[in-house]
């Protein structure tokens, strides 16, 4: 059988004559483009320059697991993205990544997260308690301090004080804010450049690694053990007793911030619009939540079956990594299709997660279709990825946001609201105009 080769194409010009739109949110032009051409098309976006975008869900598969080992993350993190962050899990390739993987997995264990349960669960009801109900508010900025704050206090415990935290979150979220200039707009890197931009943006970072290297010495000379992740990460140690040296591991302590606050705050953000819209729901987890309140905080968490099913549901509709990027080593082929060595693939998850071939009544809100386990792995679900690089901190999360969800609904009740969810797809998918009003229960 002959490979297809001729893969249909979405020219350069039909690309910028979309330009400010794209800019604003590109799911509707790749939606468009799906519709018009199919599951998998060519998007050209300069004369040399091309990317693969697909919803194929075995595609998916294809690439993220079967045969991953002939797919690296492409130069979107590990140049664009890491020119701000360093060079940690999120954005290396080969070596580098499996020996840092190896590394830093433990700490993720299920066992070490449970002694992090407290620390994370006073750093949630911390921030819930800033929730007002005299009038409607926008929840998002106190959902993403919320995350913000749970991930610092989960790996630095007390190490780090206020001003610190603040501006380690300004820093990491403004940098993002410029990477997504650069990445929908190619045709102005001219510009950033010149206008030296990227370079100030890079130099704003270096205060975030000022501030980390301050943390990291003083917890180094401390004759204190806080059983934080900085402690689980610093004594960590190679296959040949070393341990990481300090410039890795603030690369990876950034990217922990980026990969481990901003994913969930998007997601409980979108669980508190979807309650708002969906009171029958919220009421059922509510009377959950409320047969849990006298368990230990993991006896919570396992006994929460009904909240594991709404975030399920609640990633299904609005994935936080709404795309997911790889690049071909070498010739391959996938169901007729030549993948020619160097194609850049952008896999759309929020696409495949609303496909009407792999899920009944795909636009509507069901947490039931998760009470089944073994569907949370089928074929057409990624809200973590897949294969090997799996999002490491994935356990974090769920445990993170079903106590998150769990203080919220023991405290408040949202009021219903039947206008339309708003979304804003930037580095990861954001919610907009999250405006609700909260009751006291």
């Amino acid at each position: 059988m002959s490979l297809q080769t001729n893969i249909p194409t979405v020219s350069t010009f039909r690309f910028l004559r979309n330009a400010a739109q794209i800019l604003k949110n590109p799911l509707p032009f790749h939606r468009a483009n799906f519709k018009r051409l199919g599951d998998t098309f060519r998007l050209k976006i300069g004369a040399k320059t091309s990317l693969l975008f697909s919803r194929d869900a075995g595609l998916a598969q294809y690439v993220l697991q079967k045969n991953q080992k002939n797919y690296y993350k492409s130069s979107i993190q590990t140049e664009d993205l890491a020119k701000y962050v360093g060079l940690g899990l999120l954005t290396t390739n080969g070596e580098h990544w499996r020996k840092q993987r190896k590394l830093i997995q433990p700490a993720f264990h299920k066992k070490h997260l449970t002694r992090l349960l407290d620390t994370v669960e006073k750093a949630i009801i911390s921030e819930i308690e800033r929730i007002t109900v005299t009038e409607p508010i926008d929840i998002f900025p106190i959902l993403n301090d919320l995350a913000f704050q749970t991930v610092v206090k989960a790996l630095f415990s007390g190490a780090a004080d206020a001003n610190d935290i603040a501006e380690l979150q300004e820093i990491t979220e403004t940098a993002q804010k410029m990477l997504v200039s650069e990445l929908r707009q190619p045709y102005k890197a001219w510009w950033f450049k010149l206008t030296g931009k990227i370079e100030r943006n890079i130099a704003y970072t270096h205060q975030a690694r000022t501030i980390l290297k301050q943390i990291v010495d003083e917890r180094r000379k401390a004759e204190e053990r806080f059983g934080d992740l900085l402690d689980m990460l610093l004594e960590a140690t190679y296959d040949d007793g070393s341990v990481m040296e300090e410039e890795q591991l603030i690369d990876e302590i950034l990217i922990l911030f980026i990969a481990g606050h901003e994913t969930t705050s998007n997601a409980l953000t979108f669980f508190c619009e979807l309650m708002a819209r969906h009171p029958e729901v919220q009421e059922k987890l509510a009377v959950e939540v409320q047969q849990n309140t006298s368990l230990d905080i993991m006896t919570r968490i396992q006994e929460s079956v009904y909240a594991n099913a709404v975030i399920a549901e609640v990633m299904r509709l609005y994935p936080p990594v709404y795309f997911i990027d790889r690049v071909c080593l070498e010739d391959d082929a996938y169901n007729g299709m030549l993948i020619a060595k160097g194609t850049s693939i952008l896999m759309s998850v929020y696409e495949i997660h609303r496909s009407v071939d792999f899920w009944d009544d795909p636009l509507t809100f069901k947490p039931e279709r998760f009470e089944d386990a073994t569907v949370q792995n089928t074929m057409a679900y990624y809200p973590f990825g897949a294969g090997p690089r799996k999002c490491i901190g994935n356990n974090f999360a769920m445990f993170e946001m079903i106590l998150a969800m769990s203080e919220l609904l023991k405290r408040f009740r949202i009021e219903t609201k039947n206008t339309p969810i708003e979304i804003l797809p930037l580095i990861t998918l954001k919610p907009k105009n999250a405006i609700l009003q909260f009751k006291t229960r």
